[in-house]
């Protein structure tokens, strides 16, 4: 696999895609090396089942040696849909709980950097105690996953229904009961804050937004970036990701972001429809990942 040419790297912005592992994890590394990543996320693992094949060695060793080579940096994961640790049912908590382990475990030894997962929704208990059962688990998780490269990142949510994170007081109160901002962080998505209500497409919402980050999260707890645009408005509670600069946010929200000193540096990750441009044929992540890069140029 061919080394990415460094002058493609930004020193400041690091722009990548999740992409599919189909195939075999090394396989997402060679698809993120044809669109133009700097940076990639993967699910190490089928998202939307409980079960996992456990990793043979050669496959890791394939993962880690394709990075190597791609230049590829700041690999993260994303933990499987299924899991909800602010349910009151018991056995969903302890199997939601059994498999964050068990993605943690591989994240680790994949060298991956982060795993990002929903919080979950409390359904038919309440926005406090679903906050308790997110703590328990973070506690339990942490408990019994011996540390090492990864650290666990809680994702803000749209607030679709009864999922929590949509909110940065919530997730400050999920980290701070957790015991430990240097094992667990947060994984920013814009589409979610923006259907959240924080209006982050203009300044003085921005502002606001940026100000809660710092009087209610640890310090450094934002590790990640997921970068989606909104097909619906602000505040409608409803995650529907849109190409960068197409969605409601627009492309004023973005400039925000990566003009802001501290989340400007802070790797970021499309989470927008593949496939191409009807129009133009070009594959959509690098539309996109060109996209965020022109605003970086017009920053600088």
């Amino acid at each position: 696999m061919a080394k990415k040419d460094s002058a493609n790297v930004h020193a400041r912005h690091l722009f990548g895609s999740h992409v599919s592992v189909a195939g075999g994890l090394a396989k997402g590394v060679a698809r993120a090396v044809d669109v133009g990543c700097d940076v990639i996320q993967v699910f190490t693992k089928n998202n939307n089942q409980w079960a996992a094949k456990p990793l043979v060695a050669a496959d890791v060793e394939a993962w880690k040696t394709a990075l190597a080579e791609s230049g590829i940096r700041n690999p993260i994961a994303h933990a499987s849909y299924l899991i909800n640790l602010a349910t009151p049912k018991d056995d969903l908590f302890q199997k939601s709980v059994d498999s964050l382990v068990m993605e943690l475990e591989r994240a680790n030894e994949l060298e991956i950097e982060g795993l990002v997962v929903h919080p979950g929704a409390f359904t038919t208990s309440s926005e406090a105690d679903g906050i308790k059962r997110i703590i328990d688990a973070i506690v339990e998780i942490l408990g019994r996953v011996q540390p090492g490269s990864c650290r666990l990142l809680l994702e803000n949510t749209a607030g679709q229904g009864s999922c929590l994170g949509h909110q940065i007081d919530q997730l400050g109160a999920m980290i701070e009961g957790g015991g430990d901002s240097r094992r667990v962080g947060v994984c920013l998505d814009t589409c979610h804050a923006f259907a959240a209500g924080y209006e982050i497409n203009t300044k003085q919402g921005f502002a606001a937004f940026r100000q809660e980050l710092d009087d209610l999260l640890p310090a450094g707890s934002v590790a990640a970036l997921h970068l989606n645009d909104s097909k619906k408005p602000l505040g409608s509670r409803v995650d529907r990701h849109e190409h960068i600069g197409r969605g409601e946010i627009g492309l004023d929200g973005f400039r925000h972001v990566l003009m802001d000193d501290k989340l400007g540096p802070i790797p970021g990750y499309l989470e927008t429809e593949k496939g191409t441009d009807e129009e133009t044929g070009e594959d959509w992540d690098r539309i996109n990942l060109a996209v965020l890069r022109r605003l970086v140029a017009e920053i600088a």
